[in-house]
Parts: structure tokens; C-alpha cells; sequence
């Protein structure tokens, strides 16, 4: 007979007990999420490894500030805590003390058309993952933060020290920086 699965909220219950199967279950259950989530702020894979197991032992040790609010609450507080740790380890680089000047000044932003949504989904999802990976990493960081984990700019700027208007200005890039690969792409393949 197979070992039963546990709920979200037994799961949780057993880490805050630290009970090492609920560990355990805890560990297979999100490792390979959050492993992704680190290799899109961290481009080497032993260091987003290194993050990814950084993240939940922070977690297993912190379990008590967890708060269930229904299903994907784990997985949520989880993603926070290593998106943290992930901005964290990028500002200990030295990569965010001084953002170059050209990433947060000048109104001008290429309005260039965007390649159409269509064309965009055809893109394979790796290709499409290594076109965000290849931004600078401040670039990569804000987009990975607005543009996929949801966080605001008032957010982004309180975790990179920077201002509102910086992280708007560094997104734009960004995304200008992508459309131009998007482009590039799209023109090379055909689609």
C-alpha cells in the first residue's frame, strides 16, 4: 500500500512540527518549481541550485510564519521567499549598488511595434526563456518580478533600492530589449 499524499494544510502543519517526512514530502513536492523560478533570476544552474536549496531550508526553519489561505498558499509563500533571497544575492554581487545611469534615465523608449501575440505563442518556451535569461541581469530581475511574479513597482523598487520610476523606466528597457530579439527571432525563423 502507497503512503498517503498530504494536504496543503497537513503538509504545512507537518513543517511546523518538523516532522521530517512532511520535509521530505515538502522538498519533492516543490524542488523542481523552484528550481525554475531560481534559473530565471540566476543564470548559472550550481548557483540557482545552491538558491534553490537556500530557499527551502529558509522555508523549513520559517515554517511557523506560514499562513495558509487556501490551495497554492505553499507554493506562493515559497516563491516569495526565493525570489527574496534571489534579489538578495543578486545586490550582494555588487550588481544593484550602482544601476548605470543609461537603465533608469531618458523618456525615450523604442515604441517600435510589437511582434503580434500570435506569432509570440509559437515561440517554444525554452526559446522564449533564454531570450529573458539573456537580458542584463537588473533588466532580467525587474521583468522576472513585474512581468511574471507579480510584483509592483513600488514593490521592486523597496527590494533593488531603487526608485518607482526606475524600475518603470529599467521594465521599458526591457521589454524593448526583448521585442528586438522577439523580432530578430521571428524574422529568422520565418514565423
Amino acid at each position: 500500500m502507497g503512503k498517503a499524499i498530504l494536504t496543503e494544510q497537513e503538509l504545512a502543519l507537518g513543517c511546523v512540527r518538523k516532522e521530517r517526512d512532511a520535509q521530505g514530502e515538502l522538498y519533492a513536492r516543490y524542488a523542481t518549481r523552484l528550481y525554475a523560478l531560481c534559473l530565471r533570476y540566476i543564470e548559472n544552474r550550481e548557483e540557482a541550485r545552491d538558491l534553490m536549496h537556500d530557499a527551502m531550508i529558509k522555508a523549513m526553519d520559517n515554517f511557523r510564519s506560514f499562513r495558509y489561505s487556501g490551495d497554492g498558499s505553499i507554493l506562493a509563500w515559497l516563491s516569495r521567499i526565493t525570489i527574496n533571497l534571489a534579489v538578495d544575492r543578486l545586490k550582494n554581487k555588487s550588481r544593484f549598488r550602482q544601476i548605470p545611469l543609461d537603465l533608469v534615465s531618458g523618456d525615450e523608449i523604442d515604441n517600435a511595434l510589437e511582434p503580434d501575440a500570435e506569432s509570440v505563442r509559437r515561440i517554444p518556451d525554452d526559446v522564449l526563456d533564454e531570450m529573458i535569461a539573456g537580458l542584463p541581469p537588473v533588466k532580467r530581475t525587474v521583468f522576472n518580478m513585474y512581468c511574471i511574479d507579480g510584483y509592483s513597482h513600488k514593490e521592486i523598487a523597496k527590494a533593488l533600492g531603487i526608485s518607482e520610476r526606475g524600475s518603470t523606466s529599467i521594465l521599458a528597457k526591457a521589454r524593448t530589449s526583448l521585442k528586438k530579439v522577439l523580432t530578430d527571432y521571428l524574422n529568422k525563423t520565418g514565423q
